[in-house]
């Protein structure tokens, strides 16, 4: 009996409890629609592994995408299997953070603002965006002004105003959805290398590079890298991790608790970091 109420303990209570957090912030970049093997294949995504820690064992959680994004930050598709526009009730990731005190943004390229909730405008999507499928998002414009143009993130870099919580949403161009993994690349390195290499990356600063979903392969799996100086540059985990382990991880690193579905089951990354 006493063993079986320590697992359960486990599963509830934040990793951090028995040790300092990796990180205080993160900022979460998305691609889209690409096999682990095909990214890695690629110049730059390969570059990085060098420097970051690759899971080597990530997966998706379904087909289309929508359902993969509402996971990241709800710890579950609640019911969604397409990519048509949702009114989700349910609490997510942006409550537990907000109700901790921490400030979260969504940037997306291309979103004209204004609570825009039109499925598409020019190569932008809603379906990657999911804190708008979120009734508690879109019917209070103080939190929908959390869900931002992409523009903005340079400013906010250079004013040191990064949030405690950043999705940053590619177009359907940038992403790879319409172009591919390779366009996708040379996307990433012309826009973000400067900033992962610059002498003032902020120290308490994580950065997940991963995608959405494979290719429509039936393993899911995909890459996943993070970055930042709280992992241990060129170390990998082949653990089974998924979206899940993911919204775990971030939980349990910004002490917000969780959100009592998938996530509170799901164990944080471990063995890449500096300080375990």
């Amino acid at each position: 009996m006493k063993n079986k109420l320590l697992v359960v303990l486990l599963s509830i209570l934040p990793c951090t409890v028995f040790g300092a957090p990796h990180f205080q912030k993160v900022l979460v970049i998305v691609f889209e629609n690409t096999d682990f093997g095909d990214a890695l294949k690629q110049p730059y995504f390969n570059s990085l592994v060098k420097e970051g820690s690759l899971l080597t064992n990530y997966h998706a959680l379904t087909h289309p995408s929508q359902g993969n994004y509402i996971s990241m930050i709800a710890g579950s598709l609640l019911g969604v299997r397409d990519d048509k526009p949702v009114d989700l009730s349910g609490n997510h990731l942006g409550d537990l953070l907000e109700e901790k005190g921490k400030s979260w943004k969504a940037y997306a390229e291309d979103y004209p603002g204004q609570c825009f909730l039109g499925k598409t405008s020019g190569r932008y999507a809603r379906k990657h965006v999911p804190f708008l499928s979120f009734t508690n998002v879109t019917s209070h414009a103080d939190r929908c002004a959390r869900v931002v143009n992409a523009s903005e993130f340079s400013r906010d870099v250079a004013n040191g105003n990064l949030p405690d919580y950043s999705l940053y949403i590619p177009n359907l161009d940038n992403d790879g959805h319409d172009t591919g993994v390779a366009y996708g690349d040379k996307w990433l390195r012309k826009n973000m290398d400067a900033f992962l290499h610059s002498k003032d990356f902020p120290k308490d600063l994580l950065v997940v590079i991963t995608f959405d979903e494979s290719s429509h392969n039936s393993d899911n799996k995909i890459y996943m890298l993070l970055w930042g100086n709280s992992v241990l540059p060129g170390s990998t985990s082949a653990s089974n991790y998924n979206h899940y382990n993911l919204l775990r991880t971030i939980e349990d690193n910004l002490l917000l608790g969780s959100l009592g579905r998938n996530d509170q089951t799901a164990v944080s990354f471990s063995g890449i970091w500096k300080n375990e």
